[in-house]
């Protein structure tokens, strides 16, 4: 006997509000993404359906690539640095699906199908034919939009692996350090090339630009420490789209802060302040599990 239509529609929703999220780069846009392939859903002759999580994987991923084009016409005029929503994920958190920041960042350089190719082949397993249906192209060309995306994003796929253990540890000794102003320890788990990276959006205070260079890292926070002193909030350690970090409030706003380490050392640091991109973390929205 074949499922009530909610109960097929409920059990694919995890997945597919992952999917749109990977392909947005937001919580609230994939969340509407898939509210509307729920309606969608709802109107469609399911005894017709073959393939439920094809079919529906199919609709999100086109509603995607439709929502992709004012998603880039607002990052035009986007105030500031822009990132990722951020995506706190659970300790056990052991999903194929899972991407870390460095690559959704690059994933941004890709147009909108090839984006979709290389996530719906590389990262959800699906199989080519499949990918060709959703995409309205042969399984040749299809071929060819994943082979250029994951070109493209070699590079930024993660060299060395960071233990749950370590990431912890570097987040937590980056936090006391900045916390007490202790630049020696700054100076000894920050990279010659560190990038400082702040998403504010224009709504609340953030570096316009990144900050790139130990030395111009080492002046910010020792020069922070003067002017504001120990004004964070640790809130929790956490792993943020497979970067370790932690959420916490500074002189009150709420921010993510992520890091990108490699040999024991962090290359870059990711802090979203915006707070429209934080609604999920605060508990006002659902996060996508």
């Amino acid at each position: 006997m074949q499922p009530e239509t909610p109960d097929l529609f409920e059990a694919q929703r995890p997945r597919l509000l992952r999917l749109a999220y990977r392909m947005l780069s937001s919580v609230s846009d994939a969340q509407d993404v898939v509210q509307d392939a729920w309606l969608r859903w709802q109107r469609a002759d399911v005894s017709e359906v073959q393939n439920a999580p094809a079919f529906l994987s199919r609709i999100v991923t086109r509603l995607c690539l439709d929502a992709m084009k004012s998603a880039r016409v607002r990052r035009e005029t986007y105030i500031g640095s822009w990132l990722p929503d951020p995506m706190p994920e659970p300790d056990d958190d052991l999903r194929a699906d899972n991407l870390t920041l460095t690559l959704m960042l690059a994933l941004e350089r890709l147009s909108p199908l090839e984006r979709a190719a290389f996530l719906l082949h590389d990262v959800f397993d699906m199989p080519m034919d499949e990918i060709a249906a959703t995409l309205d192209r042969d399984v040749a060309a299809v071929r060819q939009l994943a082979s250029r995306a994951r070109r493209n994003v070699q590079a930024d796929k993660p060299r060395y692996s960071v233990s749950r253990d370590e990431g912890d540890r570097i987040a937590r000794a980056f936090l006391d350090a900045t916390r007490t102003g202790n630049v020696g320890v700054l100076q000894t788990i920050l990279a010659d090339g560190v990038r400082i990276v702040s998403d504010g959006g224009g709504k609340v205070l953030a570096f316009p630009n990144a900050i790139v260079g130990l030395d111009k890292a080492l002046r910010l926070y020792e020069g922070l420490f003067r002017k504001y002193g120990d004004v964070e909030t640790i809130v929790r350690l956490v792993w943020i789209d497979g970067l370790p970090g932690y959420i916490s409030r500074y002189n009150g706003t709420l921010q993510t802060t992520s890091f990108e380490i490699e040999d024991g050392r962090i290359l870059a640091i990711y802090k979203t302040r915006n707070p429209e991109k934080l609604q999920h973390v605060t508990g006002t929205g659902g996060a996508i599990h």
